[in-house]
């Protein structure tokens, strides 16, 4: 018959392992934040500031994809005239919340051929490169 001593410690080593993969906090990503959410204003807010030109700053954002996880968001918003006229060149754009705050990181370029653009292949990867910290989850080829 095995002694107690042969199974309590690989037993309690396992429960042990078990218990702290568990306790391990869960990353929560939200696929886009709703329409009139606070969370999306200021997203949609901080593309505005982020162009110094007085007419982008009465520009409405459609959006089309916008994924927020972690403090990182990636958006993709077609912008047009409050009144829905006049229609713009779409808008990729990186954020990152800091200190309670969206800031634009990054707006990709979409020039063709342009192996640094948006739509190249390896884009993504190349901008997890920079931004290491950047969660997988918000990014799409």
């Amino acid at each position: 018959m095995p002694s107690v001593k042969n199974w309590v410690l690989p037993t309690l080593t396992a429960v042990v392992l078990l218990l702290g993969s568990t306790a391990l906090p869960a990353v929560e990503c939200v696929a886009t934040p709703s329409p009139g959410s606070v969370e999306r204003k200021a997203i949609l807010d901080a593309l505005r500031e982020h162009s110094e030109d007085a007419v982008s700053r009465e520009i409405v954002f459609v959006v089309g994809a916008l994924k927020v996880c972690s403090g990182w968001a990636w958006l993709h918003a077609l912008p047009q005239s409050p009144d829905g006229r006049d229609r713009f060149e779409d808008i990729s754009a990186l954020l990152r919340k800091t200190h309670g705050r969206w800031h634009v990181v990054e707006i990709p370029c979409s020039e063709p051929d342009n192996p640094e653009c948006l739509g190249e292949p390896g884009y993504f990867a190349r901008l997890k490169q920079r931004f290491p910290a950047l969660p997988d989850a918000i990014l799409s080829e």
